[in-house]
């Protein structure tokens, strides 16, 4: 078991790295919700599954495939574009539709989770029965569509001794923490990151002080759902799937990574994802792949039962200018 391990290191740790950057993006949209509004965001997994139709949808318009070089760093832009747009529109959508009431009357935080619960099973019904037969011209089933459309020609490029990097797995990575940092700039240095930030610290200050409350509140819905279009465009590109419950347990997942690095610290969602990332990965290589959840699940325990705050704990409302 050992042996397979050591073996198997560096391609485990190149998977992991890759997976735990989707995931971190996707854990970017609960911590930020969460920062703000101390706000469990569940239906946000379902965001993430629309913009993997969406990547989907996109990949097939564009009626590309075998792409490698700067062609399928494009046609991956594009998608990540498209996805981002979609999902970050919904996010907003489902703060108007499924949250915004319930604020404006004061209603309590069970209440808004209970809300949660019932738009993610909206969102998995209609995109299940109506939206994807409908544009896909698929049957309505609950299952996975397995390599919808290929687009991706996977080849090594770094190739040193045990070393093999593929090239959708560099292009996942990279794309990730280009993405990450630019969000973290958008919330240490714009006007309206410094609202965000304000907000999360003492709402009622931040309203003296001239900030727009619902203003900030669908600004970070909306990034957190443009996140979620990104991370399912890379996913898409790695796995070439859609399935109506893919945000289900990459949900889970991800708000496991945020739990892990700090709910509601944007770098804590980004060390949470890798780390994640590469505890699945590690165990597959060790116990087998039917045990990567065990494995990944276990170690957040763990940490939560020595560092209840997270690896990095300090939250968003913590931040300072």
């Amino acid at each position: 078991m050992f042996s397979d391990f050591i073996h198997q290191f560096w391609p485990s740790t190149i998977d992991g790295l890759s997976l735990g950057a989707v995931y971190a993006l996707v854990a970017l949209g609960y911590t930020m919700v969460y920062g703000v509004l101390r706000l469990i965001n569940f239906a946000h997994a379902d965001i993430f599954m629309v913009g993997t139709f969406a990547a989907m949808w996109t990949v097939k318009t564009m009626g590309v495939s075998d792409l490698g070089g700067l062609a399928l760093v494009g046609a991956i832009l594009l998608s990540a574009l498209v996805a981002g747009a979609v999902s970050g529109g919904g996010a907003v959508l489902l703060e108007l539709l499924a949250y915004r009431p319930l604020r404006k009357r004061g209603a309590s935080r069970l209440a808004a989770l209970i809300s949660a619960i019932g738009a993610s099973i909206v969102i998995e019904q209609l995109f299940a029965t109506i939206v994807v037969p409908q544009v896909f011209d698929l049957p309505k089933e609950k299952g996975k569509i397995a390599q919808a459309y290929h687009f991706v020609h996977r080849t090594d490029l770094i190739d040193i001794g045990p070393i093999k990097i593929a090239n959708d797995r560099l292009i996942i990575f990279l794309g990730a923490i280009m993405i990450m940092i630019a969000l973290d700039q958008f919330v240490n240095r714009t006007k309206l990151g410094r609202g965000i930030r304000a907000t999360a610290q003492d709402p009622e200050s931040a309203v003296l002080m001239g900030v727009n409350i619902d203003r900030v509140v669908t600004a970070t819905f909306l990034v957190g759902g443009v996140m979620a279009g990104a991370a399912a465009a890379l996913y898409y590109a790695r796995f070439e799937e859609a399935w109506y419950f893919s945000g289900f347990l990459l949900g889970i997942k991800a708000f496991t990574a945020a739990v892990l690095g700090g709910i509601g610290n944007i770098r804590g969602a980004l060390v949470g994802g890798v780390a994640l990332g590469l505890f699945e990965s590690y165990g597959s290589s060790l116990f087998g792949s039917q045990w990567k959840d065990v494995v990944a699940f276990s170690v957040l325990i763990l940490v939560l039962m020595f560092r209840p705050t997270g690896i990095l704990g300090e939250s968003l409302q913590q931040a300072r200018a």
